[in-house]
Formats: structure tokens, sequence, C-alpha cells
């Protein structure tokens, strides 16, 4: 039921908040992006930043404009690890699978043709004499992202 209330008065919007918003108060005035809306851009800039090294006539260079580290620290030492391998890897979502509820059965769901995808995933392989690492392209853009947006 409504109420009044003669002496209490509101001073700020009740609409929820819309991806990427911005607060009006001069204090407050970066972006918001809800987590969802967060990872599907990052997953666009991964894409994006997968094909243009592997349109890139000089990858080396690609890699060196974008801030990839060609050395970084390792057990060994601040610049123990070295870039030696960039690894692409396709893979083809055929089909999704699930727990099933109640039961330890998978609840499968064979994609017909047109809903098949094809996703490709980068690393950047670092080694050293004592280690071997693997740093996947998503996490380096997500830190660099971060790293921009201070």
């Amino acid at each position: 039921m409504p109420h009044d209330h003669p002496h209490h008065h509101h001073h700020h919007d009740h609409a929820p908040h819309g991806a990427g918003h911005n607060h009006a108060q001069a204090d407050h005035l970066h972006s918001h992006m809800h987590d969802e809306d967060a990872a599907a851009d990052l997953q666009v800039l991964t894409t994006q930043f997968i094909d243009g090294f592997v349109k890139a006539a000089d990858k080396s260079a690609y890699l060196r404009l974008a801030g990839v580290p060609f050395e970084k620290p390792g057990v060994g030492g601040a610049n123990a690890l070295k870039l030696v391998d960039v690894e692409l890897k396709t893979e083809w979502q055929v089909g999704t699978a699930s727990p099933s509820f109640g039961s330890r059965e998978l609840s499968y769901l064979p994609y017909p043709g047109s809903m098949v995808s094809e996703r490709t995933n980068m690393a950047l392989i670092y080694v050293s004499i004592d280690e071997k690492t693997s740093t996947d392209i998503k996490d380096f853009l997500a830190d660099k992202r971060q790293e921009l947006s201070k």
C-alpha cells in the first residue's frame, strides 16, 4: 500500500543502473560494468587480439606494441623467464553437457551443425632453466585493461 513521508525526501533515483552506467556525482565519474558485460567485453577483446596477431606480418612487433613482456620474473630471478612460444589452440564446441538433477548422469545436448562454434585460445609460453609457464592471453589482457583504467 502506498504511503507518504511528509518530511522525508529522496535525493537519488531508485532506477537500476544499466550496463556501463556513470554516476553524476562529481567525485564518482567512472563507469561500472557488470561482471557478465566485463566477461563479454574481455572475450571480444581477446578474439580481436588473436585475430590481429594471426594477421600481423611482424608478430614480435605486434606483441611488443601490445606490451607483452618478452622476459618476466621466475624462480631464477627478475628476468629468468623468456617468451619462446605463442600457442594458438582451436576448439570446436559440438555440444554441451551438464549435471542432471538428482543423478550422477550428465545431460548431454549435441549441437546441430549450425550451432557448432569455433573458439581459438592463445597462450604465451615462457621458459627458463628451472621452469616453464603458460599465460593465457585473456589473463594478460584483463591485467592490462585493469592497469590502463587506473
